[in-house]
């Protein structure tokens, strides 16, 4: 008999006692496949009235998404339940399934609830996606996690298309981030966690946090989490016997220096996250420790995580509220980040000493951590940052119909926008695309822009009917100004979005342009003047013919106005 049959057959068959999951059946060696999970919360579903799961989006690997809803009222409608006041968390799982751990816990977690072995607080609902990223989970060996200690088999990192979805939450190329967003505005999380395994450096926790940038995050939700919450996670895990460290970003062994606190771009779930004031955590457990430990360890920071939650409740709700608020009269808004390093907090951790030794592989020097040598020392963390780039708010942004793919992923993400009835011109500002880098190899499907430089204008363009005009006046406005501002780190035209427009259409043939041009200097003395001039302080630009006839194409009408010309129109006051 197969091994997920006969695990579905021992919890089904039970009468008495909570039904086991994989993980307890197997010695806490073995995480479940994609249809034994799914199998799980069903059995769950139909023991629990205060459970519910549903069906919601699909992946690309053709297999539908599954939220499992829990609230002790039996309410299963996250509308309700922000109605009813209560801390809405949003728990994903498996967007690598490689680091499975959150999918075990989570199971071990509801169905704990479900027979009332723990209890969820009244001011508290759960939503949870049980395996987010489907198609690596049913890509399964025991092979690709060759850090990582068990369990003994387990999915892969890319998704259906190889894709890794905690790079996809803005650019959406995969149906799996698609159905995210659905499930995401649907539940409107207050609190959203993303359960991990890490990667990097050796030292002695099981558990480590990242969470959403809190001077990103901003407003009184950004200070809250500095100075409140992540301080009583903290204290609660290691009151648990798991304490944590922020997420360790540093490998070669030699933490005396400190680490910078993690800048999470709106590509990854936690910068998603907080473009909608939603405070995003990422466990990272230790990818060295026993399986056992990191599911326990991981249980029990949602554990965490709901009783803090609960117990500062009120001021989640108060301060989300405040900052939604606040965020409709900014009149600027940041695009970018980056530490403060003159300013830092004080970290106590606990490594392992760095050393090195001859490799039997390659018989020169190594790396290694003594885990004879233990240590326990003060390092800096540094955590402040500071704006590296803001823009100006505009009372609305315009978009021509034709670019639906970017018009398609706004909507997706619950942006307002309304269509022109009738042809008009519209007085805006533009931006044109003065400069711009792209990455030599392919990142996950794109050759990213970066280095982005534009210059405004202000001019009028014609929109025709059945455009968009979009009014940045609504709760999606960080959304809005951090995707459609083309210099914005992971924005739409960062990710490839509007690269026709970098591609001139028409051009001319040189021997023809000259008669043409000719004439034209003769007619517009000015630009004559302006050829003379360029010549006489550019010395390549006057030995180069081809540069100057380009020169006088692109100071006429003939040169087209679309070529760089960045297709999403400012309506300023």
């Amino acid at each position: 008999m197969n091994r997920p049959l006969l695990f579905l057959l021992l919890f089904s068959t039970l009468t008495a006692g909570a039904q086991p999951t994989p993980f307890e059946l197997s010695g806490e060696k073995q995480t479940p496949t994609y249809s034994v999970c799914i199998a799980f919360y069903k059995q769950l579903d139909s023991l629990s009235p205060a459970l519910s799961i549903r069906e919601m989006g699909m992946s690309d690997a053709g297999y539908p998404y599954h939220v499992v809803l829990y609230s002790n009222d039996g309410v299963a409608d996250p509308a309700v339940w922000h109605q009813q006041h209560k801390v809405v968390i949003l728990i994903n799982n498996g967007i690598h399934p490689g680091e499975p751990d959150g999918i075990d816990a989570s199971m071990l977690l509801l169905r704990d609830l479900a027979y009332k072995k723990t209890r969820l607080p009244d001011n508290v609902a759960l939503a949870v996606i049980p395996v987010y990223n489907i198609g690596g989970a049913l890509n399964r060996t025991s092979f690709s996690r060759v850090n990582q200690n068990g369990p003994e088999s387990f999915g892969f990192r890319g998704n259906a298309q190889n894709l890794d979805l905690n790079r996809d939450f803005t650019k959406s190329d995969s149906y799996d981030a698609r159905s995210f967003a659905e499930i995401f505005h649907w539940v409107d999380p207050v609190i959203l966690i993303d359960n991990h395994v890490s990667d990097g450096a050796d030292y002695q926790y099981t558990m480590t946090l990242l969470a959403t940038q809190w001077n990103k995050l901003g407003g009184e939700m950004g200070a809250f989490l500095h100075d409140v919450f992540q301080p009583a996670l903290f204290g609660d895990m290691a009151g648990k016997g798991w304490p944590m460290t922020p997420y360790v970003q540093f490998e070669e062994g030699n933490p005396d220096r400190g680490w910078e606190g993690f800048y999470d771009e709106p590509r990854y779930s936690t910068g998603y996250a907080a473009l909608f004031h939603t405070m995003g955590f990422m466990p990272e457990t230790h990818m060295l420790k026993p399986f056992k430990d990191r599911v326990l360890s991981t249980y029990a920071l949602m554990q965490t995580m709901i009783g803090t939650a609960s117990a500062h409740a009120a001021d989640l709700l108060s301060h989300r509220a405040h900052d939604i608020a606040a965020d409709q009269d900014s009149s600027r808004l940041s695009l970018d980040w980056k530490a403060d390093t003159t300013r830092w907090d004080e970290l106590n951790f606990r490594g392992y000493t760095a050393d090195t030794k001859i490799s039997a592989v390659t018989g020169l020097p190594r790396l290694y951590y003594d885990h004879s040598r233990p240590f326990e020392k003060k390092v800096r963390f540094y955590d402040y940052f500071v704006s590296d780039a803001s823009v100006t708010v505009p009372v609305a942004y315009l978009i021509p119909q034709g670019w639906h793919a970017v018009i398609d992923l706004l909507k997706l993400n619950g942006v307002r926008m309304r269509r022109v009835g009738a042809d008009t011109m519209v007085s805006v500002e533009v931006y044109h695309i003065a400069d711009y880098k792209s990455y030599p190899r392919a990142y996950e499907k794109h050759h990213k822009n970066t280095a982005i430089k534009v210059v405004a204008s202000r001019g009028e363009i014609r929109l025709l009917r059945g455009d968009y005009i979009i009014p940045t006046d609504q709760p999606a406005r960080r959304f809005l100004v951090e995707m459609l501002e083309p210099t914005g780190e992971d924005s739409y035209f960062a990710w490839n979005f509007f690269d026709a427009i970098l591609q001139q259409k028409e051009g001319y043939s040189a021997y023809r342009w000259e008669d043409v041009a000719e004439q034209w200097l003769k007619d517009h003395p000015t630009l004559r003047q302006q050829l003379e001039e360029k010549r006489r302080t550019d010395t390549v630009f006057a030995r180069d013919a081809r540069q100057q006839l380009n020169f006088v194409y692109r100071h006429t009408p003939y040169y087209e106005p679309a070529h760089l010309r960045y297709p999403v129109y400012r309506l300023v006051k």
